[in-house]
């Protein structure tokens, strides 16, 4: 007996299961897609408007999130593309290369990841709304196979009130039975929500193409508002004004332009497009003063590092695989790539449109392990052959060499800027005063030193000297004649600062006015293993982040000692006996100046 039963590949209630449980990044990245949308739709106005309703517990009523909505005064829908919307991966713009979508899955996908139902309703030219809507409760019973044929039916009072204009053509999408959003109130729900999305569409805001609302009320009483704002553009490469950036960089720019625009041209399916990278750093006001990253900016700059990826001017992400973990500085420079969604193959946006993880993954590989990758011997033949062929991945690795090499040269730039503004101390414990001590000593037991003759020159002699020494390591001049003049009023024999030095070696030494200068290799990996987690302000961080700094920092030591003793284990046998000897003597000098403490 032949089986006549037809099985599905996958049974839709699992199916749709499996597409909740992929889930999004957090609730703010669900709610983009339905803004995305109406966006697409001409949207110039968009309203998040949440309900909340009191639930008695103990003995207080707390508010709890009930009903969730997005509203617009985009174009509408009929009736075929508003059921043809709420089907997974059959939307109305499937391979739609124009605008921010394509996939086909923003609606249902984003609001099941958060509620088990989802109401929809659309209008056009002043017509009665039609509604339709997906359930999760009625599809795993088998009830609801499809997407039900879209009736005419008015949208609720509830909402009628809380939008307080709607407008001849809309929509309307409302998330009720809201089960896994993780947060619980509108307040948190707006405010999380506020800072993401006002980055992720700040180039709408900033041009004025669209204002988001965002309010909260008692589902009971939806004429009266706990919160009623609208969102304001969070541009992490903070180069726009009247931004959510707190006092005094709310109104003006925080950073400046780094440099020019890169335009990268890149061929794909016949057609060429334009990849941008952009590069700021902060404003020399910005980091002046005392920690300035524990200011109300820092904190908000703290909260955008990374590259932010954008996409038919609409940010997917920021990616943080570009920077370094636990470097309080890489707040204070912004970069972003811009990309049509003709190249979404090519940079690998994800279809919920959180991620671009082509670029991505060649932040953490190297230029010759992305050849090997590939097959070939060097980066030169790998470059050489992806250009004859014209092969779109090439732009990749453009804006990979693009965005490391820039960056460097920023961070430099932050580290020397940094030096350039901490205060000298006279702390008379301080490793300067104590080592000025110790080296007195020793010139009073007849050790003598370069330096030492130019201790009797006229002072003004040395201050020349001094600040030029500055000067040749990058300072302003101001800057170095501040110096120069302290460390003479100081009497001090040394003095540390930290520069960015074309060379392999950790520090180097340099004898100016009877000082020495010794400038710390911002360059050097040694810094960032060693000196950076050191310095760091510990209020930044909490308890496991200061006891894995101080692991990876004496960590770090131990591989300049390490790196030491390789040194001499590679030395020619006749070089050896010096090498030791040369480790005996700094030894005993560090012996003296330890002492000192």
């Amino acid at each position: 007996m032949v089986n006549t039963d037809v099985h599905d590949i996958v049974p839709v209630h699992l199916a749709v299961k499996a597409l909740r449980d992929s889930g999004y990044k957090n609730a703010a990245h669900a709610i983009a897609e339905l803004i995305d949308n109406s966006l697409q739709a001409g949207a110039t106005n968009v309203q998040l408007l949440c309900a909340e309703m009191y639930q008695t517990g103990g003995t207080r009523n707390h508010a709890r999130i009930h009903e969730i909505a997005v509203i617009d005064n985009g174009s509408g829908m009929n009736a075929p593309t508003l059921r043809q919307a709420l089907a997974y991966g059959n939307g109305t713009r499937l391979n739609d290369r124009s605008g921010m979508g394509r996939f086909g899955m923003g609606l249902p996908n984003s609001s099941l990841s958060q509620a088990a139902r989802v109401d929809v309703w659309s209008w056009q030219d002043g017509k009665e709304p039609i509604h339709t809507y997906l359930d999760l409760q009625e599809i795993n019973e088998g009830h609801l196979k499809s997407v039900p044929a879209p009736e005419k039916r008015a949208i609720p009072s509830v909402w009628r009130v809380a939008a307080q204009n709607i407008e001849k053509s809309g929509t309307l999408v409302v998330w009720s039975k809201v089960d896994r959003c993780t947060w619980r109130t509108s307040r948190a729900i707006i405010e999380n929500s506020e800072f993401a999305i006002g980055r992720m569409y700040r180039m709408f805001l900033q041009s004025g193409r669209a204002s988001i609302r965002m309010a909260a009320f008692d589902i009971n009483d939806p004429s009266s508002f706990t919160i009623d704002k609208v969102a304001q553009a969070n541009d992490p490469m903070y180069l726009m004004q009247i931004t959510s950036c707190p006092a005094p960089w709310d109104q003006t720019a925080m950073f400046e332009p780094h440099g020019d625009p890169r335009e990268i041209e890149v061929g794909f399916n016949g057609k060429k497009h334009i990849v941008r990278v952009t590069f700021s750093i902060a404003k020399k006001p910005a980091r002046e003063g005392y920690n300035p990253g524990r200011k109300d900016y820092g904190q908000h700059a703290a909260h955008n590092v990374g590259v932010s990826i954008v996409r038919a001017n609409r940010e997917l992400e920021l990616q943080l695989a570009w920077t370094t973990r636990h470097e309080p500085r890489e707040r204070w420079w912004g970069a972003q790539v811009e990309f049509p969604p003709a190249l979404d193959e090519i940079f690998g946006v994800t279809n919920d449109k959180q991620s671009a993880r082509a670029l991505e993954d060649l932040a953490n590989l190297d230029a010759e392990e992305i050849a090997e990758r590939e097959g070939f011997d060097s980066v030169q033949e790998l470059r050489s052959e992806w250009k004859q062929i014209d092969e779109p991945r090439l732009v990749l690795l453009d804006v990979k060499q693009h965005l490391e090499s820039n960056l460097n040269v920023i961070r430099s730039q932050l580290r020397t800027q940094g030096a350039q503004g901490t205060k000298l101390t006279r702390h008379p414990d301080s490793a300067e005063a104590i080592a000025t001590e110790a080296t007195r000593q020793r010139q009073i037991a007849g050790h003598r030193g370069e330096s030492d003759a130019a201790e009797s020159d006229p002072i003004e002699k040395r201050r020349v000297e001094i600040e030029q020494g500055f000067i040749d390591a990058g300072f302003e001049p101001a800057v170095a004649n501040e110096r120069a003049v302290r460390i003479l009023d100081d009497r001090r024999k040394y003095e540390f600062m930290h520069a960015s030095i074309e060379t392999d070696a950790f520090f180097t030494v340099r004898p100016k006015g009877g000082t020495l200068l010794i400038f710390i290799n911002t360059d050097h990996p040694a810094y960032q293993h060693l000196v950076a987690l050191l310095e760091q302000d510990p209020d930044e961080s909490d308890l496991s982040a200061i006891r894995q700094r101080m692991r990876r920092s004496y960590e770090g030591l131990k591989l300049l000692i390490e790196a030491w003793a390789r040194y001499e284990d590679e030395l020619p046998l006749e070089q050896k006996d010096r090498a030791k000897e040369v480790r005996a003597d700094w030894g005993r000098v560090a012996k003296q100046f330890l002492k000192q403490d």
